[in-house]
């Protein structure tokens, strides 16, 4: 017989002697582990252990999601890309899948922000419009910014003073919306 299998039998015996002294109906899992080399995990669980339940047992005894794993990068991962996916309205999940309503929420988000962005090309055409007016009545932006800018006494410079810059904002927003 291996070390390895020797190694199963030992702890195999010794979790059916543990189970002897157990509540009935409770689930016994050995793990083992070794810092840095997966490769050397151990795992023995009894028949019909639920996964799940030992993790809110794990939980309920201080693990918590803060720290740092591969499950939670992973997981992470797997969230990230859904709502990406979600927002590109491509690779839909199947109907019961646990990621289908983060792929929903990306869907959404990127719905809304279309919708905004139409709203807001819209308004700063608007908006250019109206600073075309105002400067026709108002004289170089210079002279404006000179004698007051936003303060300025007549209110069409005032109002042309800020919508001149205002849309430098808004050129630059429309155009790494829309990259």
């Amino acid at each position: 017989m291996s070390a390895i299998q020797r190694f199963h039998q030992v702890a195999n015996d010794a979790m059916v002697k543990i189970s002897e002294h157990c509540t009935p109906g409770a689930k016994i899992a050995l793990v083992i582990y070794t810092l840095g080399m997966p490769e050397e995990d151990i795992i023995l669980k009894d028949r019909g252990l639920d996964e799940n339940e030992v993790v809110s047992s794990l939980r309920r005894r201080g693990l918590s999601i803060d720290g740092d794993n591969a499950y939670k990068r992973d997981l992470c991962d797997s969230i990230l890309g859904a709502l990406a996916l979600g927002a590109q309205n491509t690779n839909s999940l199947p109907v019961d899948h646990w990621g289908q309503r983060f792929w929903y929420i990306g869907r959404e988000e990127r719905s809304a922000t279309e919708e905004l962005l139409k709203a807001f090309i819209k308004l700063a055409e608007v908006a250019r419009e109206c600073e075309q007016i105002a400067s026709n009545y108002s004289g170089t932006i210079d002279g404006i910014f000179e004698h007051g800018g936003d303060n300025h006494e007549d209110p069409s410079c005032a109002i042309f003073h800020r919508l001149y810059y205002a849309m430098f904002d808004a050129r630059t927003a429309i155009a790494k919306a829309t990259r």
